[in-house]
């Protein structure tokens, strides 16, 4: 095996250097051109696709004030939101450069805003398409499944929900 064959099989290094900041009107169009791309093969897979309608539906859908732009490394890696709800906070619109995905940055943010949901001791919601590898990072951080959809999969996360799992369970999303 060569030594280019050997380095392509690595995983990519962590990213360390990573920081949240406040959303504004001018990040609408970046973010939703992420979307755009994060989304398209689930949604493909699933024979929703629509360019302009995924587009449409960020657009019509967001909401500076909830939105933290992620940057990773100085640059725009991608965004979340935690929308407050009646019972608790909705995450939304959790996009992450696919370039930088499989790389801790997803699980970095997410254990930091769910740190701050479980200080205020809030339930988190959120919904990810039906069989999105999305749902086994949700599942390593202590979502479960409160109901399924033909598209979608709704789940949900109590305050303080930290699964113990072993280290198969955390590469598996908490399935095996």
């Amino acid at each position: 095996m060569t030594t280019h064959a050997k380095q392509s099989r690595k995983a990519p290094a962590p990213l360390t250097g990573w920081a949240l900041r406040a959303a504004d009107a001018a990040d609408l169009e970046t973010i939703a051109e992420l979307r755009a791309i994060v989304m398209r093969p689930d949604l493909e897979r699933l024979g929703r696709f629509d360019e302009h309608r995924v587009l449409q539906r960020l657009r019509d859908a967001y909401a500076p004030g909830h939105t933290k732009v992620i940057v990773a490394d100085g640059a725009f890696a991608g965004c979340v939101a935690l929308r407050p709800a009646e019972d608790g906070q909705w995450l939304e619109h959790f996009y992450l450069d696919p370039a930088l995905q499989g790389r801790g940055l997803g699980s970095a943010v997410l254990r930091e805003l769910l740190e701050r949901t479980d200080a205020e001791d809030a339930v988190v919601r959120l919904n990810v398409l039906r069989g999105s590898p999305a749902r086994r990072l949700y599942a390593r951080h202590g979502f479960t499944v409160e109901s399924e959809h033909p598209v979608d999969v709704f789940m949900v996360r109590r305050p303080g929900n930290w699964p113990t799992l072993t280290s198969r369970q955390w590469s598996t999303g908490g399935t095996a």
